[in-house]
């Protein structure tokens, strides 16, 4: 609910208004950390570099944000949000205008580490900011919306930022993302209240959260689950091309199923994840695992591999849906600290699996790269199992 006075409180269609412009914004930062997944090879062309070392990329983005969104959330936990995102999305604009300009390997990733500092805030309070802005009794729906904007980075956002790469330059991409990132800050200054920042934890709520062993097991699964994600995930573009020998466009169509499967995972979660609390967690993570371990054997043919990245984009958003909805109800008093937490995990998860998946393509070879990927996900589906077990699972809001 909002923090604001009555009778400065918003109406209800600025409030959807407002909501839908945090999906948006969602949008746009998940598919700017993603979008040089569908890039690689065009980076490393313009810059005359093996795609492993482009892939790094992702790495030191990921490792910004994890050691970087514990810290920032907790000094900026006194700051209006309002005032607070608006001054995120200067940061990350003015990244992504260097990111175009960028003359040379090294200030790209300057950039990109630009972005990632605002990252490391904006996906610590904006989930907890969907719910305070939503109309009253549609906080799960705002929720819902802003994961919709995740999976829609996805399904639109890396295979158009692909089309746009491959058509224009790789430059233009990110040029694009800063000017949609530019409307919707224009459009969330505008409507947005002010926001005082309420339930937001502080540097003591940490050693009350690292006292519930079911949240410090939810954290440890997702570095573990997204680590096996992104071991493949990185090097999926290079794997279709090279390894399944697509074409460009069908690698631009595998992309673009497994976002669009972001979709049915998010409407499968919203459906059933209430009722059956304890399934989506170690199932999503026994797809995921399963999806990995079979990019091999069906690679032989561009259907079966497509189909194949629809059953794994389900298992993607429906584990990363459920593992938020459960950090939420196991950190009801310190939201936005625990969100920073697993937001941080999170990205050690992306950091660690692009590095090991550049290991794995280096040393054993890039076809490979499923098989390790699947191997970790199927040891976190057993932890998964031992987390729903757990008495201390279910917490009543």
């Amino acid at each position: 609910m909002s923090a604001t006075s009555p009778e400065s409180a918003p109406n209800t269609t600025q409030q959807w208004v407002s909501v839908i412009s945090l999906a948006f914004a969602a949008f746009i930062f998940n598919t700017t950390e993603f979008i040089p997944v569908a890039l690689l090879s065009d980076i490393g062309r313009s810059f005359s570099m093996p795609v492993t070392d482009v892939g790094m990329m992702i790495t030191i983005y990921a490792w910004v944000v994890a050691p970087a969104s514990l810290p920032m959330m907790l000094l900026t936990r006194k700051f209006e949000r309002r005032s607070l995102l608006i001054m995120l999305f200067i940061v990350f604009i003015m990244s992504h205008i260097l990111s175009y300009f960028a003359w040379n390997f090294n200030v790209l990733l300057g950039s990109r580490i630009g972005i990632a500092f605002s990252h490391a805030v904006f996906w610590s309070i904006t989930a907890s900011l969907a719910i305070r802005v939503a109309p009253k009794g549609k906080e799960l729906q705002a929720l819902g919306l802003l994961s919709t904007g995740t999976a829609m980075a996805m399904v639109l956002g890396i295979p158009f930022g692909r089309m746009i790469g491959e058509t224009y330059g790789w430059r233009n991409t990110f040029a694009l993302i800063a000017v949609f990132a530019t409307i919707v800050c224009l459009i969330l200054a505008k409507t947005l209240p002010l926001l005082p920042s309420i339930n937001s934890g502080s540097f003591s709520s940490l050693g009350v959260i690292f006292k519930r062993p079911s949240l410090v097991i939810v954290f440890i699964l997702t570095i573990l689950i997204i680590t096996a994600q992104f071991t493949a995930y990185s090097y999926i573009e290079p794997f279709a091309l090279n390894i399944a020998h697509l074409s460009s466009s069908q690698t631009t169509n595998l992309l673009l199923v497994y976002g669009a499967a972001g979709f049915m995972g998010s409407y499968l979660f919203g459906k059933y994840g209430g009722k059956y609390p304890k399934l989506a967690i170690p199932m999503s993570s026994l797809c995921l695992a399963i999806s990995m371990l079979l990019l091999i054997p069906l690679s032989a043919g561009a259907l079966s591999l497509i189909s194949l990245s629809m059953f794994w984009g389900i298992g993607i958003i429906c584990f990363s849906l459920a593992q938020q909805a459960k950090t939420l109800n196991l950190a009801q008093d310190a939201t936005d600290v625990a969100m920073a937490i697993y937001s941080g995990l999170y990205n050690v998860g992306i950091g660690g699996g692009a590095l090991l998946g550049g290991i794995v393509t280096t040393h054993w070879g890039l076809q490979y790269i499923g098989v390790v990927g699947g191997i970790v996900a199927a040891l976190g589906t057993i932890l998964a199992i031992i987390l729903v077990n757990r008495a201390d699972f279910i917490v009543k809001s």
